[in-house]
């Protein structure tokens, strides 16, 4: 038979001082990006990422959007379609972020839709006036079948967005609508400003 022992005094005491002085400790910051996320979804790191093609995206207000001509900046690519009830909420965020003045960021909106018609009212109906708006609608960059083709643009949900890097690579992505005009979205960009990864 064991005797059980009631602890000492000192015992007590050496062990809440103990844990007050590992509450007190400030806590180690966690290498890597600042997290940023929804409820749902959070900002997933690309590991190993594809550098992004060298492919013109077809613009809506004419010519055409090159990726790689932003090197040295962060660039923030939102893929969309009209269905997309979430999209439609996401849309003017991006919008206000575009207008915000950020001289190391670029936003732009990339529509999924396979009827390019549908495009130009539906801006317009959303006042969207500040975000770059490009075309993919047969895959140029973007593709949901990204195990069967190199892309850096795995369309794994709608709306989606893909944070390019300032070297020109995919640094990582979120799914579904997010605010990105966010003190956490801020951090966020302000981390891959200085080139961290």
């Amino acid at each position: 038979m064991s005797i059980v022992r009631a602890p000492t005094r000192r015992a007590v005491v050496a062990g809440m001082i103990g844990t007050g002085a590992a509450l007190a400790m400030p806590a180690r910051a966690a290498p890597g990006p600042p997290q940023f996320g929804t409820i749902r979804h959070q900002f997933t790191l690309v590991q190993g990422a594809y550098p992004v093609p060298p492919v013109t995206i077809p613009a809506l207000a004419g010519g055409a959007i090159d990726l790689n001509a932003f090197k040295g900046r962060l660039v923030l690519v939102n893929f969309w379609a009209t269905w997309c009830a979430a999209c439609r909420t996401e849309l003017p965020m991006l919008d206000r972020l575009a207008a915000g003045g950020r001289s190391d960021l670029a936003v732009i909106a990339v529509s999924t839709d396979r009827n390019r018609a549908l495009v130009p009212s539906y801006v317009k109906q959303l006042k969207l006036r500040h975000l770059t708006v490009g075309f993919d609608p047969s895959g140029l960059v973007s593709r949901v079948d990204a195990a069967e083709v190199e892309t850096p643009f795995a369309l794994y949900g709608m709306p989606i967005s893909f944070l390019i890097g300032i070297t020109g690579t995919v640094e990582g992505y979120l799914t579904g609508e997010a605010d990105w005009l966010s003190a956490d979205a801020s951090a966020l960009f302000d981390y891959y400003a200085r080139g961290r990864r």
